[in-house]
């Protein structure tokens, strides 16, 4: 007797991945585990090749997994594989990270943009309570963030430095002065949502 075909329904290893993710909506934190240790890799190397940054994977990858945990329930093994379901997590918490970075970094060069013409800002002007505005709210975000960030920022926006002259600058490693500037961003990124 010829042997069934297996249907990708059937494939063993959609339905371990199917079994973890019923597990994990029963609140088993094992079955988290072996979820992430599973498909984490490939993940990683997703996040990885759409942020271009590793903290900034690592950071993804976390928030993807946060939602797998909390969104277990909800998934429907009729429409995708559990690591198809994963990769289209991942995916839209890439681009919203990205977005968002790409959000403040514009937020942050417009207030410096602003800053660098305020003695010649006219206060009658329709725009300049906007730009009022968005320069308190980053201004206080600045005062959130630690002297280190506050002085990388001030180098990169305000004074036009690439990240190797701000290295040169304060005699601090190119990795640890991207890091700063890294966690600055996301830092300021989060206050000024939260100001919003």
């Amino acid at each position: 007797r010829p042997a069934r075909k297996i249907t990708p329904v059937d494939d063993p290893e959609r339905q371990l991945g199917v079994d973890l993710l019923v597990r994990m909506a029963a609140g088993d934190e094992a079955a988290l585990a072996a979820f992430y240790q599973k498909f984490s890799p490939v993940l990683y190397g997703m996040a990885l090749k759409i942020t271009m940054d590793e903290h900034e994977a690592e950071d993804v990858l976390q928030d993807a997994f946060i939602y797998i945990w909390r969104k277990a329930a909800s998934y429907n093994s009729l429409l995708s594989s559990p690591f198809t379901w994963a990769v289209m997590i991942l995916r839209h918490k890439a681009i919203d990270r990205l977005r968002s970075r790409q959000r403040v970094e514009k937020m942050v060069a417009r207030a410096a943009d602003a800053f660098a013409h305020d003695m010649d800002a006219d206060e009658s002007s329709a725009e300049e309570p906007f730009f009022r505005e968005q320069r308190e709210i980053v201004r206080a975000a600045l005062g959130y963030l630690s002297d280190e960030q506050r002085q990388a920022l001030d180098l990169a926006f305000f004074s036009g430095l690439t990240h190797e002259q701000i290295a040169a600058q304060l005699a601090t490693p190119l990795g640890t002065i991207k890091t700063r500037i890294r966690r600055a961003l996301i830092q300021m990124r989060d206050l000024v949502g939260e100001a919003r």
